[in-house]
C-alpha cells in the first residue's frame, strides 16, 4: 500500500533528523503565521520526529486543546494549526466548510514545504482531517480522529434537534466567547464567526463512499456519551475494514476503534493520557500481541 513505502522513507529521514539535532525535541513551541488562501494562518511547531498536524475543534485554539499537543511533541514534530477565525488566525469573507478547512490545511502544508504528515483532529478538526484525506490523499499518512462523523445522521438525535435552535446570542456571554476574544485579531468578530459555525452544522456530509475508498490507516476515537453515536463510530470502523474477528490467522486491519468510557464530547480532549495511550501506538504501527502472534 502507498502509505507503507512513504512511511518508511519518512521514518528514516526523521531518525536522521533526531540524530543530528537532538535539541529539537526539547524546544518549546514556535509560533508564526503562514499565508494560506487569503489569510494569515497562525501555527506553532514543537518537538522532533515524524511530522504530525494537530487540528482543533470549533471555537477552540491551540491552548484550548490542552496537554495533548505538548505530549505528542515528545515524540513527533508537531504542527498545531489555528483555523479561519480561530485563535490568532484572522477571519476572512468566506463561509467555513469542511472542504475549505481541508484545503486550508493542504495549502498550509505547501507553504511550509511539508509534503506529507500524520494528522490528529478533534471534533471539527477531525472532520477537516477526514476531508483532507479524501481531497488530498497524497498529503496524509495516518489519521487519528476524535469525535468524527462522515454523515450528519451520525450525530446524536439530541444534537440534531438542537441545531435549528442555535444562535450566536446563546454563546455571546459564555466562557467559550470570552476565551476566543483573548486571542482573536478582531475581538468584536465573535458573532460573525458563530454564524458561520452554526451554518457549518447544517451542511450535509454524506461521505460514506469516500471513507470506504480511503487507502490509509485511521484511528477512530469517541466518547461513550459523545456527540457522535456509538453505532456511527462502529459503522465508520467497518467501512475501513475493521470489526472482524482476530486470532484467525489473518493480520488485523490497520484502522482501529477506541471508545473512551464515561466521556462526553467536551471531555474527550480533557483526557490526554488516555488519548496518548490510543494515538501513540497507532502512529507507531504497534499492535497488541495475542496468544497466536
Amino acid at each position: 500500500m502507498r502509505h507503507k513505502a512513504t512511511r518508511m522513507i519518512r521514518h528514516t529521514a526523521s531518525a536522521l533528523l533526531l540524530a543530528v539535532s537532538p535539541a529539537l525535541a526539547e524546544d518549546g513551541p514556535v509560533g508564526q503565521h503562514a499565508a494560506v488562501n487569503g489569510m494569515q494562518m497562525y501555527y506553532e511547531v514543537s518537538g522532533a520526529g515524524e511530522p504530525l498536524i494537530v487540528l482543533h475543534g470549533a471555537y477552540m485554539s491551540i491552548p484550548s486543546m490542552g496537554q495533548i499537543i505538548p505530549m505528542l511533541a515528545e515524540t513527533h514534530r508537531v504542527y498545531a494549526l489555528e483555523f479561519q477565525g480561530h485563535g490568532r488566525t484572522e477571519d476572512i469573507d468566506r463561509p467555513i466548510t469542511y472542504p475549505a478547512l481541508a484545503d486550508d490545511v493542504a495549502a498550509f502544508m505547501e507553504a511550509v514545504e511539508l509534503p506529507q504528515a500524520d494528522v490528529f483532529g478533534y471534533s471539527m478538526g477531525a472532520a477537516a482531517a477526514l476531508q483532507l484525506a479524501i481531497r488530498h490523499p497524497e498529503k496524509t499518512d495516518r489519521l487519528a480522529l476524535a469525535s468524527a462523523a462522515f454523515d450528519e445522521t451520525g450525530w446524536q438525535e439530541a444534537f440534531r434537534d438542537f441545531i435549528p435552535r442555535m444562535s450566536p446570542d446563546m454563546l455571546a456571554d459564555t466562557p467559550i466567547a470570552e476565551e476566543w476574544r483573548q486571542l482573536a485579531p478582531n475581538p468584536d468578530g465573535f458573532a460573525d464567526l458563530a454564524k458561520k459555525l452554526i451554518e457549518l452544522e447544517k451542511q450535509p456530509m454524506h461521505w460514506k463512499d469516500e471513507v470506504k475508498a480511503l487507502d490509509l490507516p485511521v484511528l477512530i476515537i469517541a466518547g461513550d456519551a459523545d456527540v457522535v453515536t456509538l453505532e456511527h463510530s462502529v459503522a465508520m470502523f467497518r467501512l475501513l475494514g475493521g470489526g472482524g474477528m482476530g486470532d484467525m490467522g489473518r493480520p488485523l486491519p490497520e484502522s482501529r476503534l477506541a471508545i473512551m468510557p464515561a466521556t462526553s464530547h467536551t471531555a474527550v480532549i480533557n483526557q490526554p493520557d488516555m488519548l496518548m495511550s490510543f494515538i501513540e501506538p497507532f502512529l507507531g504501527g504497534k499492535t497488541p500481541k495475542g496468544m497466536w502472534d
